[in-house]
């Protein structure tokens, strides 16, 4: 069972470090797709199906970057941030609402198997 929950400003840096540590960096490859919501253009795709190596927040900069293969997706002052979060803390979906109202879409799903560690390679 999934839950929905908005994560306070002051633990973004954290939780997408600890995110990024936990889910992105264990040899299990994950994939996003990106859709930008806009009030006045639309629905737009700004990735599909590209490998996801992260989430990072700088708070300096007021900046949330979702870290793709070959190419990165900044949202620069994220006003809120929500997420869909698995019973084992994998976040399957970001939510990241930008001051003009408009709406980034993060979906991630895991495709890759972990080897495991006795397999000969």
């Amino acid at each position: 069972m999934s839950t929905t929950r908005q994560i306070p400003r002051q633990e973004w840096t954290r939780y997408f470090d600890e995110l990024t540590r936990r889910f992105f960096k264990d040899g299990n490859p994950e994939a996003a797709t990106v859709e930008v919501i806009s009030p006045d253009l639309g629905d737009q795709v700004a990735a599909d199906f590209v490998r996801a190596l992260g989430v990072a927040y700088d708070p300096r900069n007021e900046v949330l970057e979702v870290l793709l293969d070959g190419v990165d997706h900044l949202v620069y002052h994220p006003r809120e941030v929500w997420v869909v979060e698995e019973d084992n803390g994998f976040v399957s979906t970001l939510e990241i609402v930008r001051d003009d109202d408009t709406r980034e879409v993060v979906r991630f799903r895991s495709v890759g198997i972990v080897p495991r560690p006795d397999a000969a390679g």
